[in-house]
């Protein structure tokens, strides 16, 4: 039974229910762009497909508005696609399980994909509909977006014949964003022997952490689960020669980090001296006690629900194999000299982050009894040689750590345009319909915007949606409420323009 059958605007969230049964994660894409496809042949619009899976979708304009300028609405398909330990579902081939609390949409156990998929889904409303007037509507819905906007960086978008653009990939209604950060993704890998050892098990979780969007929550200063390993292992491999089995944190480079877990191995050993060393479960119990309370007092309530836990087994009956000691401790002081966060506010724009970055992902695996660390960070800021310098920063690190590093999904700012019609039409449209001024603003999350408007000169673009929470999480939301005013807005936006 449809979970969203009775909801207002149906046409819209008709859509919406549609495309969160298809799985949509991040560079998992070929299904929902296939839809998009197939949703074009049925009703006999022109549409373009390419092999990055970008689909673009023309519709020409009502009767008695053929004379207006193009008008090009865009979005992404692509979702963060997180869910809880216990979540039974594989989010690569299972739909999602959406729940509607009051005024909310969340998905049970799971990320809602609102993030962007309530874009999609006012996109094919507007596809769908032969009632709303409009001039010609060039749609655009791009791919992975969320891993580094690659579908954007990659579109061929000359078949457009648009000047002006509405972004629909923002999360708080009445908020007009105009100019966003640039960004890039920094990867770091680092490699060492994988040595085959007996001894005691120690696992670490790092949990009940709130996560959230690197470019909107970065400046809460919520705990990030990387990082406090990071932090953790070097204090622990100060003391106890250790070494790492596996360590996995974080879903995605553009989310901050909410749990990681890690599982060691530890044995009586021989110092530099000869001398015998006794490993104690209980001095390494304790030593986690002590860092638990300090991480909890110190995250306070930015972050209250932080748990640090830890279990022992016994791994004497068979070898496994880890990184050395040694490198255990590479690996500490290499993760431990990160920096995350904020790293420079906005002289400019009050409350503005300028410059951040995140330690979203970080895994290891073990081929050939080579083990490899690799780590992950979003960067981002509306300064670009501050980008550029901060890039460089996590480079010195890595060479000075003998780690190999490399930048991908590189993306430009967007800078705020002083002379936007676009923006001065929907503000006035605001102001009639709800009596109050939107908010003007530039945000320090990326948006494709820059992209596009690198591929297409002089366009006027702005950006706006409806409210939801918690992107990027379990915890994600959608409001009702606010997705139907906004799609009230947008159908008179598209008449008038």
């Amino acid at each position: 039974m449809s979970a969203l059958a009775n909801l207002e605007p149906k046409e819209v969230f008709h859509f919406f229910e549609e495309i969160s049964q298809i799985p949509r994660g991040s560079g998992n894409i070929k299904r929902i762009s296939d839809y998009l496809v197939n949703f074009s042949r049925e009703r006999n619009l022109v549409y373009y497909q390419d092999k990055l899976g970008n689909v673009i979708i023309i519709k020409e304009a009502t009767p008695g508005h053929e004379d207006r300028e193009p008008i090009i609405l865009q979005g992404h398909m692509d979702m963060v696609a997180v869910k809880t330990p216990e979540c039974p579902l594989d989010m690569k081939t299972d739909g999602l399980v959406l729940r509607v609390q009051g005024d909310e949409i969340s998905a049970a156990g799971t990320s809602l994909g609102g993030d962007d998929g309530i874009a999609v889904a006012y996109a094919l409303a507007l596809l769908d509909s032969k009632r709303i007037a409009h001039p010609r509507l060039e749609v655009v819905i791009t791919a992975d977006e969320e891993t580094g906007m690659d579908g954007a960086r990659g579109i061929d978008l000359t078949m457009l014949n648009g000047k002006r653009m509405i972004n629909i990939d923002s999360e708080e209604e009445g908020i007009f964003t105009v100019g966003c950060a640039g960004g890039a993704r920094v990867d770091f890998e680092m490699t060492g022997k994988a040595e085959s050892t007996k001894g005691c098990l120690l696992e670490i979780k790092i949990s009940g952490l709130q996560g959230g969007h690197s470019g909107t929550e970065i400046d809460k200063e919520r705990g990030n689960s990387n990082q406090l390993f990071g932090r953790i292992l070097e204090e622990l491999t100060r003391v106890y020669p250790v070494k790492l089995i596996h360590v996995k944190g974080g879903e995605a480079d553009n989310a901050i980090a909410r749990e990681t877990t890690a599982k060691f191995i530890f044995s009586e050993e021989t110092n530099d001296e000869g001398e015998q060393i006794s490993y104690r479960r209980d001095g390494i119990h304790n030593l986690l006690n002590k860092i638990h309370a300090e991480l909890k007092e110190e995250l306070g309530s930015k972050d209250p629900y932080f748990v640090l836990s830890w279990s022992f087994t016994d791994g004497r009956d068979k070898e496994i194999e880890a990184f050395s000691a040694t490198d255990t401790r590479k690996v500490a002081l290499f993760l431990c000299s990160l920096p995350n966060g904020v790293q420079a506010m906005s002289g400019d724009v009050a409350g503005l982050v300028e410059t951040s970055l995140n330690f979203g992902v970080l895994k290891q695996k073990t081929v050939l009894h080579d083990a490899y660390l690799l780590a992950s960070f979003s960067v981002r800021s509306s300064v670009e040689s501050a980008k550029e310098a901060l890039i460089r920063k996590l480079f010195a690190i890595g060479k000075m750590a003998g780690v190999k590093y490399r930048v991908r999904s590189e993306y430009p700012g967007w800078k705020y345009r002083v002379d936007s019609p676009l923006r001065d039409q929907m503000t006035q449209l605001y102001q009639e319909l709800y009596e109050a001024e939107p908010q003007i603003v530039a945000i320090h999350a990326g948006l494709e915007c820059g992209l596009f408007m690198s591929k297409i000169p002089d366009l006027d673009c702005v950006s706006i949606g409806p409210n939801m929470k918690n992107i990027h999480t379990t915890d994600e939301t959608l409001s009702i409420s606010s997705t139907q005013r906004v799609w009230e807005y947008l159908v008179l936006l598209l008449e008038r323009l």
